[in-house]
């Protein structure tokens, strides 16, 4: 079997996500979609609603599991026994910062493959940032996240 690992703080889930998760499950027999504690990083939803978001959200892909994860995304890997990594690339500047967090990666576990998928044309500009920051001004969330990731956002922001 073969398995691979979509690490992420997810704050929120973004359709960009989806579609990332919609690939890399179609390449793989397994996908652990993980819902990481970035330190560096003030969530808005804790990380019990980011886990209950993504599961309703990629309910419909047979192959894919949720879960939590605190801790290195490489210890989670092994755990697993996963092959691949994935990361998803909107820009070149995605792609300049995933090539060093790879390469820190390749020197810690070189059997660890790490997948860059490029984001479809469409999804490009969509960041959680992005659509945490519409979702402040109440503006449209709509072809950005799921629906229950967009009422989750609307009463954040009440």
């Amino acid at each position: 079997m073969r398995t691979a690992i979509y690490p992420g703080s997810f704050d929120p889930l973004t359709i960009g996500h989806i579609s990332i998760v919609k690939r890399a499950s179609a390449l793989f027999d397994e996908l652990y979609v993980v819902i990481l504690n970035n330190r560096t990083k003030k969530p808005l939803f804790t990380s019990e609603e980011r886990y209950q978001l993504a599961q309703k959200s990629l309910n419909k892909f047979s192959n894919v599991k949720v879960v939590r994860y605190d801790g290195l995304t490489l210890d989670f890997a092994r755990q697993v026994n996963a092959c691949a990594l994935i990361r998803g690339i909107r820009s070149g500047i995605d792609y300049e910062y995933e090539q060093l967090q790879a390469l820190c990666n390749r020197h810690i576990d070189a059997k660890l493959e790490t997948i860059f998928l490029m984001s479809e044309p469409e999804y490009a500009f969509i960041s959680s940032s992005a659509v945490k920051e519409f979702a402040s001004y109440h503006q449209s969330l709509d072809g950005l996240v799921s629906d229950c990731v967009k009422e989750a956002l609307i009463q954040k922001f009440k």
